[in-house]
């Protein structure tokens, strides 16, 4: 793929960034569902149900994106996304409390977050060539977490001012409206980076894409992702009742998961792309481990808190950047969008569809017993990670087995 402009890109993509952190902001207000809740009435499992909404249209989502990207080009898709997402907030501002009609807004949230989070990556995988795609991947999840953790303490601070916690979400609202603005103004220019990089592969996703991907390497990347996004969504969905239960103050998490994830992402992006990619997977996920069994077993101030939130935000901040170029680059030859798809289905369905799980298990058996299921799910992750280290080496060290086939393609 011929490179772009360099200046010219930068600028579009610097854009294309901050749109995405206003865009994000909406996402990260809705881990202040279950405190909001909680002050009218609500619990935990009202809290997850409302999140888990969301799975059921981020599926339609994230299956009729590449579509809705190949009628009307990516820029407008997530541009109707950020409509979505104005919607949802403005919907949970004004329906605090549990019914149908914020069940409704948890499916709006849905669609536009789906088509949002799919269509990004897959914009940049078209604008970067391979070599750079993981740095490229890190800078623009990079701003994307700055946006999720700005949604959670703009509750905190809207509290701080004496303003109930529900005029974070009209912030969030008018952050998407902005974001949404910024992607149609970029458009032209985007569309003007794709032609100068040759022709923009089809996004569709069908069955036989599929399964091509499926049953590539690419396909232990997707799994991951998805058992990473249990974790988060488990883990951030509910740290306002994990903190209430403690008496400590959830922004001291957010502060600390998203402060390492940035840093990470922008400061040694560069590192993490020159090394082993499989390595430093294996190295990250273990991290996880140790966030998890920190939050289980060591906190007992606000500064062993967010020790154990600086942990998770390092591990789980450059672990997705890693094994996001991984589903890129070890996807079949001509699949790489595709590949990206299911690699966003994937998560939805960990980061959306866990948290009703997550809730369940708060209400019915308390805080600890969810830290330990979201402990066996991070071991299962670091196995995957650890079982192709020692896969790739056996493969090595077999008779006859030509070098290239235990590197990545």
């Amino acid at each position: 793929m011929p490179s772009s402009p360099p200046s010219q890109a930068k600028g579009v993509f610097g854009l294309f960034c901050l749109a995405s952190y206003l865009l994000s902001v909406s996402y990260g207000s809705t881990f202040l569902l279950a405190m909001m809740l909680r002050a009218h009435g609500g619990s935990e499992s009202d809290a997850g149900t409302i999140i888990s909404v969301a799975m059921l249209s981020t599926f339609m989502a994230v299956i009729f994106s590449g579509h809705l990207t190949d009628l009307f080009g990516a820029p407008k898709a997530i541009a109707a996304g950020a409509l979505l997402l104005a919607a949802a907030c403005l919907g949970f501002a004004s329906v605090p409390g549990y019914g149908a009609a914020v069940l409704v807004f948890g499916l709006l949230l849905g669609l536009g977050w789906g088509v949002f989070y799919t269509l990004g990556p897959i914009v940049v995988a078209m604008l970067i060539e391979p070599a750079q795609r993981v740095k490229y991947f890190a800078l623009l999840s990079g701003s994307m977490m700055s946006g999720i953790g700005t949604g959670p303490l703009l509750g905190r601070a809207a509290q701080g001012l004496g303003y109930p916690v529900e005029s974070a979400f009209l912030v969030a609202a008018l952050a998407s409206l902005l974001g949404g603005l910024m992607f149609i103004a970029i458009g032209p220019k985007i569309k003007h980076q794709h032609s100068t990089s040759g022709p923009v592969t089809v996004c569709k996703i069908t069955p036989r894409a599929a399964g091509l991907v499926l049953r590539s390497k690419a396909v232990f990347a997707i799994i991951m992702v998805g058992l990473g996004g249990a974790i988060f969504g488990g883990l951030s969905s509910f740290q306002t009742s994990y903190a209430a239960l403690n008496q400590l103050d959830y922004s001291l998490f957010f502060l600390g998961f998203m402060g390492a994830a940035i840093s990470c992402r922008l400061l040694i992006a560069g590192f993490i792309v020159k090394r082993d990619p499989y390595v430093m997977a294996c190295l990250l996920t273990a991290l996880i481990v140790v966030s998890v069994l920190i939050l289980m077993f060591f906190v007992s101030s606000g500064i062993t808190y967010l020790l154990a939130a600086v942990v998770l935000g390092v591990g789980y901040g450059l672990t997705y950047s890693v094994i996001n170029g991984l589903a890129a680059n070890e996807a079949p030859a001509g699949y790489t969008p595709q590949s990206l798809v299911l690699f966003s289905l994937a998560y939805f369905i960990g980061v959306f569809g866990f948290p009703w799980l997550a809730g369940q298990i708060i209400v019915n058996y308390g805080i600890p017993a969810l830290l330990w299921i979201i402990l066996a799910v991070a071991v299962c992750n670091w196995t995957i990670t650890l079982g192709r280290l020692v896969w790739r080496r056996t493969t090595r060290l077999a008779p006859g087995c030509p070098v290239q086939h235990a590197g990545i393609r």
